[in-house]
C-alpha cells in the first residue's frame, strides 16, 4: 500500500495504512514526503505564477529529503532540478522524435548497412514522411 498513490487507495486501505504509519513515525514522515513528491511530479504543466509558488515548496521538500535517510534521492532530485522545472514549464513531448528514431533504427537493422548515406537518407524520408522535395544541404 505504501507504493501506491494515495488517491488510488480505498477507504479501508487508507485506514490500514494510517494505523501502520502511526506506529512508525519516521516511516510516516517519509511516506508523506514521497506522496508530496509524487504530487509535484504528476503536475505536467504549470503557468508561470503557479510554478513560482510551487518551486519553494519543491526545494523545501528536497531539503527535507537531504536531512533524512533519503539523501541519495535528494541528490538525484537536485541533479535533475533543471529538467523537472523544464517539464513543468514546457508540456511538449519528444514522442514524435523518439518514434522517428525507432523507425530509423529499424531501417538500419533491416538493411544491414547501406552502401552510401544517400540511400539511407532516401529510405528515412520515405518512412518518416516526405513532402516530395529532397532538400540537399
Amino acid at each position: 500500500m505504501m507504493r501506491r498513490h494515495h488517491w488510488r487507495l480505498s477507504a479501508v486501505q487508507k485506514e490500514n495504512l494510517h494505523q501502520y504509519l502511526a506506529q512508525e513515525p519516521v516511516l510516516r514522515a517519509l511516506y508523506f514526503a514521497k506522496q508530496q513528491l509524487n504530487g509535484f511530479l504528476v503536475l505536467k504543466s504549470l503557468k508561470r505564477k503557479r510554478a513560482l509558488k510551487m518551486m519553494p515548496l519543491f526545494l523545501t521538500l528536497i531539503e527535507q529529503f537531504e536531512q533524512s535517510p533519503a539523501r541519495a534521492l535528494a541528490e538525484t532530485l537536485r541533479s535533475w532540478l533543471e529538467p523537472i522545472v523544464r517539464m513543468w514549464r514546457f508540456t511538449k513531448s519528444n514522442g514524435i522524435t523518439e518514434g522517428f528514431h525507432t523507425k530509423m533504427e529499424m531501417l538500419s537493422r533491416r538493411a544491414y548497412g547501406f552502401r552510401n548515406f544517400e540511400n539511407y537518407r532516401i529510405r528515412v524520408l520515405a518512412q518518416c514522411g516526405w513532402n516530395g522535395v529532397i532538400n540537399r544541404v
